[in-house]
């Protein structure tokens, strides 16, 4: 029974920051109606940002979350300004550049710092007696992406500014008319899934470790994410992130740990069967 417990608080704890990537991975297709493939890339530099301020500069795991967030956010932007802008209404052009933005980011971390995983600090240390005792660390990331969700969520509903990106996800066009800058409105979204994305890396690199090719499998997940709960819904891709993570999860501990990422490959095409448009259809809030 309490390995039960154990694996189900496991789960639990892991999905939010597959909610935190998946989030990301939807905003830019809700809204800009394109496939970000250099979404994990943005992961591992998150997560190396942090190896980097820490280890070499030796500076604190907080002032390092802080640069993995900003320099993920800026990487997303100059990505958005210089190379997607000017095709962004060229979605296969666009998968394959960013396709290609992920290669070159992940072999030159390897050119940099090699392929042996590197170690990031954890937030917090210690631990909770709980099922035998669970992380602090794993408990205070699970609780930050939460409160960024919950961030998101209310700036995207309530603020000027989410409602600006609301109208856009529903009609470029149409957002134009009314004086909405869509340009800036992509740029945004692009910023955002950058910070999101970067943030979730430092979680998994202090969590586990950091490697040049650990955003492969965030964003295979990504994409089982948001086609279960609907592209370009960010409630869908909350509830999808749970949905794979407990069976994620549970087939490593229950079946096989090297089945990892065949439960969520499985869904995927069971769902692009079934009911393609997934659990809440393409709407960016509910």
């Amino acid at each position: 029974m309490s390995g039960l417990l154990n694996t189900v608080v496991n789960a639990t704890l892991i999905s939010a920051l597959y909610a935190l990537v998946a989030i990301g991975f939807t905003l830019i297709f809700g809204v800009g109606g394109v496939l970000n493939l250099s979404h994990g890339a943005i992961i591992t530099i998150g997560a190396f940002v942090a190896y980097f301020v820490t280890g070499v500069l030796g500076a604190s795991v907080w002032v390092a979350t802080l640069a993995a967030l900003a320099v993920s956010a800026v990487f997303a932007a100059v990505l958005y300004l210089v190379l997607i802008r000017p095709i962004q209404h060229d979605s296969i052009t666009v998968m394959i550049l960013t396709l290609v933005t992920a290669i070159v980011v992940e072999e030159g971390i390897k050119i940099l710092v090699g392929t042996q995983p590197r170690a990031v600090p954890s937030l917090l240390d210690g631990h909770l007696t709980l099922v035998g005792g669970i992380q602090l660390n794993r408990v205070f990331a699970f609780a930050l992406s939460w409160v960024v969700i919950g961030l998101l969520f209310a700036a995207v509903n309530y603020s000027r500014t989410g409602k600006a990106i609301i109208a856009t996800s529903m009609s470029s066009r149409g957002a134009s008319l009314v004086g909405i800058e869509t340009d800036r409105m992509y740029l945004y979204t692009w910023v955002v899934a950058g910070a999101l994305a970067g943030l979730a890396g430092v979680f998994l690199a202090s969590i586990q470790t950091a490697g040049w090719a650990m955003g492969r499998e965030p964003l295979v997940l990504s994409f089982s994410i948001v086609v279960l709960g609907g592209i370009g819904s960010i409630r869908g891709s909350l509830i999808g992130a749970y949905i794979i993570g407990f069976l994620e999860v549970f087939t490593i501990s229950y079946v096989d740990s090297s089945l990892s990422g065949l439960a969520s490959l499985v869904v995927l095409v069971v769902i692009l069967l079934v009911k393609p448009e997934g659990l809440f259809g393409r709407e960016l809030v509910e």
